[in-house]
């Protein structure tokens, strides 16, 4: 009679992406947190570094590859770089800088003809979460406070709205575009991206001595309003994905795909603050 077939080994368990999530999510609020804590130039060099890397999964995700890419990825990003180093120069916001990234914008366009508008929007949505932070950042009006702030709203946001969704369910709230999102879990991101975002507010003012402009009814509506096109980032992000189908604009990041994922809410919390930002500059 022959000996019984060994059982096969198992391979140990790696970490769930839970637990991936999490590890990756903590090293990028450091970094980010960090950066914005020690001076203009880290913050500026994290966000610049940050969005020449979302270029490159928009160029990717709308179909660009080979040699093409590589110089339309090379072309947009030293725009974003030189625009991003022409806002932390400048002692106000350089409405110039914006200038030098609808220029590589044209330039994308015309080395992509097959993908001409795609690609110019590539480059000024990533140009967004260079000069807008860097802007903000710098400008006494909104300051330090204001970064914090946006951190608050957009982190806390997606993170309630992820235990909720989960714990929840409920109906769907746009199952064409992102099957796993609930109408419980856009209502408890909004509820509590908004509570952190007063949270740093008050904590900032009364703790630190750190002011911003808005305060009253005006912080209140310009929190719940960001924390909910927090997420409306987030869907923009996912129906692009499925438009040319992709389930992540990449895999950099550990449980989290790649830097666009992460970065879709910004963007959209980012162009309301330079609608504020830049509509407060003198003519």
């Amino acid at each position: 009679m022959s000996d019984p077939a060994p059982e096969a080994v198992k391979p140990p368990a790696g970490p769930s992406e839970l637990t991936l999530r999490v590890l990756s999510g903590v090293v990028m609020a450091v970094l980010a947190i960090g950066t914005a804590w020690i001076d203009g130039w880290s913050f500026g060099l994290f966000w610049t570094m940050a969005s020449v890397l979302v270029l490159r999964e928009w160029l990717s995700l709308i179909g660009l590859g080979g040699t093409r890419m590589t110089i339309c990825w090379t072309v947009g990003g030293l725009a974003i770089a030189f625009a991003g180093t022409m806002a932390e120069v400048s002692e106000a916001p350089e409405p110039r800088a914006w200038a030098v990234v609808l220029a590589g914008a044209l330039l994308v366009a015309a080395l992509a003809p097959s993908r001409r508008g795609w690609a110019a929007a590539g480059v000024v949505y990533a140009a967004v979460l260079a000069v807008v932070p860097i802007d903000l950042r710098g400008d006494p009006s909104f300051g330090v406070v204001a970064i914090f702030w946006m951190f608050a709203v957009v982190w806390i946001t997606d993170i309630a709205a992820y235990f909720v969704g989960r714990s929840v369910g409920g109906p769907k709230l746009w199952p064409r575009i992102s099957p796993k999102k609930t109408w419980s879990g856009f209502i408890g991101g909004v509820a509590g991206g908004t509570l952190a975002g007063l949270a740093v507010v008050h904590v900032a003012r009364n703790s630190y001595g750190l002011g911003w402009t808005f305060g009253g009814f005006g912080l209140v509506a310009l929190t719940l309003g960001s924390a909910i096109l927090s997420q409306g980032g987030d869907l923009f992000e996912s129906s692009m994905k499925r438009r040319f189908g992709a389930k992540d604009s990449s895999h950099l990041i550990p449980g989290h795909g790649g830097v666009m994922d992460r970065l879709d809410s910004f963007w959209a919390v980012s162009v309301v603050l330079a609608v504020l930002l830049y509509a407060s500059l003198p003519a």
